[in-house]
């Protein structure tokens, strides 16, 4: 059985593409989906499904870096609180990734990038709330911690961006963030400008970007930031599988992956002198450049405008720059790497049992939820819990997506978004009959049917994941039963494992 340490480092290779040793829960993909579609703030019946940018040709490989560093100097567009008429919004699940950060590592013998960590609302990128934000956090004490996270610093604070540390460009991502779903959701009155501490679930790793980035987009978000009624709660693993950890069919999937990926990055004979190049060029062993993990830093250089790093001539013919060619070639085997991924298969078994922890306890909250907004039971004291934040990693989301089946998605940009809104609709007509319910859907609507929506940055996915690709969206009933994703968490999922239920296909024997 894999230890905890194994687990995060096979997830490691697959993100990066490359092999080098790491602490645990660090994510370092270079992946992204971007677009979006604006947002229909008034109400209609006519139901509008933006069609994701999935099928399109892949893009020139800088061109999708950039779009990786989500860089935030355009307008959002999103589909968060879109609905047809008359319909109730009952909770709100999100999940982020955190936002723009400084590298994990150093391309040796060039200089550090050269980015101040501390926030200026005068430098840009900047926001109209990033001056309350600073101020606001420094009343942080008020609030209840869950141990360790009362340690982790609220603000990013390093004139010399330390490795890791997040960024002003991610404070200002997760701002706008909030401030985008704050708008989305205001008509729904989701949140009253009262909301009480349990109407609000916030949970995070321990790593201080992971915790900054939830903190700006609450900031953003919430109708009044008050820190007495805010509560904190730490996830230990980047997969937030909570006490559900162990799974040793999991590890064995992301080994397996592992070599795969392995066995195609060796086979690219232009990947292998790409790498040699750029080794000659600083003076160093090409195993040695690999292991320094050269993409995450020249990612960074992208994304803040900065030139490539250069090095001075030395005795050995070393000296030059490192170039966007060479940075092109990185990417575009990792796009490759993807279409291979999703033929084969392996990640998708593996990112089935990494995420179910997370999608049942989704799943167990909506339940609650739906059965709180019954038709005459008492409404529970200080409200029912409406929205959660999971503040989280690249290695927690792309696990995420291709559970849900969106194989199409790439990894996920800084400060990507993953939502879940439950729905209610409105009073069933005279004569109207509900379907049965399937086992483990132990609550009764007696006003309303209940639905399901999901989005990923702002664009309604819903009919491309796997519990409803194959409803009718233009019978009826225009929207996902919430039924789909229940039958999905709790059995269906599991026919891709030859399993009934977690625990057997986390313990079933290979072969």
């Amino acid at each position: 059985m894999f230890s905890a340490v194994a687990t995060h480092l096979l997830l490691f290779f697959i993100t990066v593409n490359l092999i080098p040793t790491t602490p645990i829960g660090e994510d370092r993909s270079l992946h992204t989906l971007d677009g979006g579609v604006r947002v229909g703030l008034g109400k209609s019946r006519k139901r509008v499904i933006p069609v994701p940018h999935t099928n399109a040709p892949e893009p020139d490989p800088i061109t999708e870096a950039y779009d990786y560093c989500n860089t935030p100097n355009r307008s959002e567009q999103a589909w968060e609180g879109h609905s047809l008429v008359d319909y109730k919004l009952l909770s709100v699940q999100v999940m982020i990734r955190h936002g723009d950060r400084y590298p994990l590592y150093f391309i040796p013998k060039t200089k550090r990038p050269a980015i101040d960590c501390t926030l200026s609302p005068s430098r840009n990128p900047s926001h109209p709330q990033l001056s309350s934000f600073i101020s606001h956090m420094g009343l942080g004490g008020q609030g209840h911690w869950e141990s360790p996270l009362s340690s982790v610093p609220r603000l990013p604070s390093h004139s010399n961006c330390e490795m890791g540390e997040l960024t002003q460009t991610g404070v200002v991502q997760h701002l706008r963030n909030g401030q985008l779903l704050r708008q989305a959701y205001k008509r729904h009155k989701l949140l009253p400008s009262d909301w009480s501490a349990r109407q609000v679930w916030v949970e995070t790793t321990g790593k201080s970007r992971t915790l900054q980035s939830g903190l700006a987009l609450l900031y953003g978000f919430l109708p009044d930031f008050d820190w007495t009624k805010l509560s904190v709660h730490h996830q230990w693993s980047t997969l937030f599988c909570s006490s559900a950890c162990d799974c040793p069919a999991r590890n064995r999937f992301l080994e397996d992956e592992q070599r795969r990926q392995y066995r195609l990055r060796v086979a690219n004979s232009e990947l292998e002198k790409t790498y040699t190049d750029m080794a000659r060029t600083l003076g160093l062993p090409t195993r040695q450049l690999r292991a320094a993990n050269p993409i995450d830093s020249l990612l960074c250089h992208l994304c803040h405008g900065l030139s490539f790093p250069c090095v001075p001539a030395g005795d050995n013919g070393s000296g030059g720059c490192l170039t966007p060619a060479q940075f092109a070639v990185i990417r575009r085997q990792q796009l490759e790497d993807e279409v291979d991924r999703r033929r084969v298969g392996l990640y998708h078994k593996y990112a089935l049992l990494a995420m179910y922890p997370y999608l049942n306890r989704t799943a167990a909250k909506m339940e609650r939820v739906a059965k709180g907004n019954e038709a005459g039971r008492r409404p529970r004291a200080g409200g029912e819990e409406v929205f959660t934040l999971s503040s989280a990693h690249d290695v927690t989301m792309a696990p995420l997506l291709s559970a849900l089946g969106l194989e199409e998605a790439r990894f996920p940009r800084f400060a990507a978004r993953v939502v879940f809104e439950l729905w209610k609709s409105p009073l069933a007509t005279h004569g109207q009959q509900k379907k049965g319910r399937g086992k483990g859907e132990r609550w009764k609507v007696a006003d309303g049917e209940l639905f399901i929506r999901v989005l990923y940055n702002g664009q309604d996915v819903t009919f491309h994941t796997t519990f409803c690709r194959s409803h009718d969206r233009h019978g009826a009933q225009p929207l996902c039963p919430l039924s789909n994703f229940l039958s999905f968490v709790r059995r269906d999922m599991f026919r891709v494992l030859n399993a009934t239920s977690y625990q057997e296909a986390c313990y079933k024997r290979p072969g």
